[in-house]
């Protein structure tokens, strides 16, 4: 088994390590909560969009949509998806919009690439900043102290005459504002597989930390990490949906 580097960068493989995603669900489970508690506005911006299914979907809803990311290779397959879209290479934890927004979402635990507290502080209140009164930060989150090291999501999926596996897991050390998510693709082809291994450093919060940084600003709602129900947090799981809402008289 080779331990060649399979790439050097993500974009190539994106969608494909993210076959299983219900890309379709997750938006309608948002565009449902922005409805319950937004200001009926439809300028949306996604943070850290990748290749863009989440902003095609929503653009098919009817919002305007546009998206982020710190990845150009990632922002062009966007692009060629969501044609009407703006699309802009960006930090999310120091973006600028032109106008004000009624809705921005940050999917795939994604809020948790902000580099440490700071950032992430940093990222709260660039999204503050861009929303319009009433607006809507929706995001999911993995609380630190929930996390258990042992586990891992994996699939096995095919293009052309490769097949290709990809497993995924949080890892958190015990202690301090750092997590790790592991990642590890597998490329079978004509009886010879490369392996590929990584490891990207994140943000790790605990849901009451987070809570705390988000209050300040927003008036924060906390639901199960359940696409298809809203159900209300039962302070137990280790992952939800945060919906917060902008708060009045703010600037």
């Amino acid at each position: 088994m080779s331990v060649n580097a399979l790439y050097t960068d993500l974009s190539g493989y994106y969608d494909l390590m993210c076959v299983d995603i219900d890309y379709q669900a997750q938006s309608n489970a948002i565009r449902r909560l922005h409805q319950i508690f937004g200001n009926a506005g439809k300028r949306h911006l996604d943070l850290a969009c990748g290749t863009g299914p989440h902003v095609r979907y929503f653009l098919d809803a009817g919002y305007t949509s546009s998206g982020l990311d710190i990845n150009q290779p990632m922002l062009d397959i966007a692009a060629q998806r969501c044609p009407e879209a703006h699309f802009s290479l960006q930090d999310m934890s120091s973006f600028e919009v032109d106008e004000p927004l009624d809705l921005i979402t940050c999917f795939l635990y994604s809020i948790h690439y902000s580099d440490g507290l700071e950032k992430l502080s940093a990222c709260i209140a660039s999204a503050h900043r861009a929303l319009s009164e009433g607006g809507v930060l929706c995001f999911n989150g993995v609380d630190k102290q929930r996390i258990n090291n042992d586990l891992f999501v994996k699939h096995t999926t095919k293009q052309a005459d490769a097949t290709f596996s990809f497993r995924s897991g949080w890892h958190y050390s015990g202690q301090g504002a750092r997590q790790s998510l592991r990642l590890s693709i597998e490329k079978t082809e004509a009886g010879a597989t490369q392996v590929w291994n990584d490891e990207h450093p994140m943000v790790a919060v605990s849901f009451s930390e987070l809570i705390a940084l988000l209050e300040p600003t927003f008036e924060v709602h906390v639901f199960e990490h359940d696409y298809q129900t809203i159900t209300p947090w039962d302070n137990v799981s280790g992952n939800a949906i945060f919906v917060c809402v902008k708060r009045e008289g703010l600037a």
